[in-house]
């Protein structure tokens, strides 16, 4: 991959750009922790506000939508209004909803605030992982910084499921949003203080047809893949959602092909490597997301954990993704390349699904799932980093933005792809081994599913490993002082 020197920018000073680490890490958290801290808290929120089922699912729906349809536009802003402006916009925008969720009145409320976040998110995501490309150049400081990052990206979602179990247990529900207000309030001052002044490209023009179908499209999908688990693949609102999401995606191609400044540069997804890195985080996140909802109902509708519990179960999972990603991943890919670690990564996730294919209702914590956990968090942690270093290498900085975005496009696709089907897959065994008891036929539902997810990682593996090159390929970027 070729040296590419971005436009013009302000750059820290070598103690300034780790404080400015520190500041996109804490962005990057509170983006993270919200996909997955509600979880546990829902079944008090649904209680408190009378929501239906259905109300329920859509309190996470609603989150998914907004955050995966506006992506690509949101990175296409960031590269046109400066990244600094946009992390600051997106992080106090987050705050405000999440205040809004917090003092829900109703199911509509909070739905709405929801979405909201998921808005603000979609701004706020392409931002931070732009920031970092641009901020650290130097390939041995790019795979410390993205160490740091990936270990955050991964291991947020349990965080989020440990900070939601205690929140819920100690205080209520609606801490689980107001929490976000510190947080997002010291990213955006900490942003304002201490991120890199970036330049503005305001020749980067909005094509809002483009980010129309793009997220038309996008949101038909998520939505399709969210109806799917309760509805059925066979169902036909399912099928007229993912005809249309389909209609609407090669319509976006199509179009990206044609225009001379198009949302989603075809050059972003030219060259293999990076291309191969989309693929592993998408496949990555099909799994990992399901595995979450698997294990949190196992942990507490099986084995009866209480909410903070079944939130610390997962503490091994963050340990061995921030061990890796930071003390051994930021040291071998600068050596070996992204190839090995995406491999072995990805391998190493499909062996912790393999190991979830033993669950049974009777299964311990210690016989079953912490091997697992440990087997997921070290397979994340050697291919996380890798994914989000790899996917930014040599990109333009007036295309940092929308290439940043569709890392984390490639990631929440992924993730409701995952959640979808694997929970489609869950039921259909569980329907079929009724007899073995209720109880047992949902374990049995659970392991069968992570068969699934053992099996297409492994085989997402292998893809990746045949698309990326040999040798070292992390490109060094140089950029020129303002």
């Amino acid at each position: 991959m070729a040296t590419v020197a971005p436009a013009p920018s302000s750059v820290p000073t070598d103690r300034r750009k780790w404080w400015a680490l520190a500041v996109i890490g804490l962005a990057q958290l509170l983006v993270i922790i919200d996909i997955t801290i509600v979880n546990i808290a829902l079944p008090s929120a649904q209680h408190d506000l009378g929501m239906s089922n259905a109300a329920r699912q859509w309190t996470i729906t609603a989150y998914t939508l907004a955050f995966g349809g506006l992506l690509l536009l949101g990175g296409r802003l960031a590269d046109r209004w400066g990244r600094k402006n946009t992390l600051i916009i997106g992080a106090l925008g987050f705050a405000i909803a999440s205040a809004v969720g917090g003092a829900a009145t109703g199911p509509g409320m909070l739905m709405a605030a929801r979405a909201a976040q998921g808005v603000f998110a979609a701004l706020l995501a392409p931002s931070t992982l732009s920031l970092l490309t641009i901020t650290f150049t130097e390939p041995r400081e790019r795979a410390k910084a993205f160490g740091v990052f990936g270990a955050i990206a991964m291991s947020g979602a349990a965080v989020g499921l440990i900070a939601g179990g205690a929140l819920t247990e100690f205080l209520n529900w609606r801490w689980c949003l107001y929490v976000n207000l510190p947080v997002a309030v010291i990213a955006a001052i900490g942003g304002w203080l201490l991120l890199p002044k970036v330049a503005k490209h305001r020749e980067t023009r909005l094509d809002w047809f483009s980010g129309l179908l793009g997220s038309g499209g996008i949101v038909a999908l998520v939505y399709a893949l969210s109806e799917a688990a309760t509805r059925g693949w066979g169902s036909a609102l399912v099928l007229g959602l993912l005809g249309v999401a389909l209609a609407l995606i090669a319509a976006f191609v199509v179009r990206q092909a044609r225009l001379d400044n198009p949302l989603l540069p075809p050059r972003i997804l030219a060259d293999r490597t990076r291309s191969a890195a989309y693929l592993a985080i998408a496949g990555a996140a099909f799994g990992l997301f399901g595995m979450f909802l698997f294990l949190t109902f196992q942990l507490q509708v099986i084995m009866h954990y209480g909410a903070l519990s079944a939130g610390l179960a997962f503490f091994p999972l963050l340990v061995a993704n921030v061990l890796v990603s930071i003390g051994l991943s930021r040291r071998l890919l600068p050596r070996t390349g992204p190839r090995p670690l995406l491999l072995v990564g990805l391998l190493l996730l499909a062996a912790g699904f393999a190991v979830l294919t033993q669950l049974t209702a009777g299964s311990s914590y210690w016989g079953v799932i912490l091997p697992a956990e440990l087997a997921l968090g070290a397979g994340a942690g050697l291919a996380m980093p890798t994914v989000m270093n790899v996917a930014t290498a040599g990109v333009a900085e007036r295309d940092a933005g929308v290439a940043s975005a569709f890392v984390t496009t490639s990631q929440q696709v992924g993730a409701s792809l995952g959640t979808a089907s694997l929970n489609t897959i869950a039921a259909s065994a569980t329907t079929s081994a009724v007899g073995l008891g209720a109880v047992s036929a949902t374990v049995h539902g659970y392991a069968v599913a992570s068969g699934w997810a053992a099996g297409i990682l492994a085989v997402v593996g292998i893809a990746v490993g045949i698309l990326v090159g040999r040798g070292p390929q992390v490109t060094q970027v140089s950029p020129a002082p303002q």
